[in-house]
């Protein structure tokens, strides 16, 4: 895989070992997902790459990220893009991806913790990048992108095929491009109560 430059320094930048449980420290830069708290998981670092490759990043945009995770994706669309908030719905997830992050020093990056189902209403980004299957296209995101934007998210059922789906915003629409299968856990609605 060719990757470009940006990308390639963001991956140089952002020492994976720092968001991998230390029980996997040793396949920090495996292929496969890793588990992570909370019952996720960890996307392998290529997948990641293809992944930001379609979403095509510049140094002045706003990206949103449903699905924090560790934080390592958000660190690197941090070292890529002017500002990121990445939404988390778990708890102990979101705590421990700000933590990682501010040890970085990516004070561009912020982590919320709230229920990303729907976005995040009312405000307006260049990319929008879902770590979550939706069921269908998740045409709400149309009134979060700014035009000519670009959203990336799985499509299609829980307990069966998804398809990483790029959804650039022409005018009123979204003109939708299927580059790849994957495998990703589904969104759940809300907010954990607990952990």
């Amino acid at each position: 895989m060719n990757l470009p430059h940006r990308l390639m320094a963001a991956f140089e930048a952002v020492p994976r070992q720092n968001f991998v449980p230390v029980m996997h420290l040793d396949d920090s830069y495996g292929a496969g997902q890793l588990p992570i708290e909370c019952g996720q998981t960890m996307t392998s670092p290529d997948l990641i790459a293809r992944i930001l490759m379609a979403l095509d990043i510049g140094e002045g945009h706003r990206v949103l990220e449903i699905g924090s995770g560790t934080g390592y994706q958000a660190a690197l669309i941090g070292k890529m893009a002017e500002r990121v908030i990445s939404i988390e719905r778990w708890h102990t997830l979101a705590e421990k991806a700000q933590l990682r992050l501010a040890t970085l020093e990516l004070e561009n990056v912020r982590v919320e913790l709230g229920d990303g189902k729907q976005g995040r209403p009312g405000d307006i980004h260049d990319r929008i990048i879902a770590n979550c299957a939706y069921g269908e296209i998740p045409r709400h995101f149309l009134d979060q992108l700014t035009t000519n934007g670009v959203a990336i998210a799985p499509v299609g059922p829980q307990d069966g095929p998804q398809m990483l789906t790029r959804l650039t915003k022409v005018g009123s629409r979204f003109e939708a491009v299927e580059l790849f299968p994957v495998r990703m856990q589904p969104l759940i609605d809300g907010i954990a109560k607990a952990i």
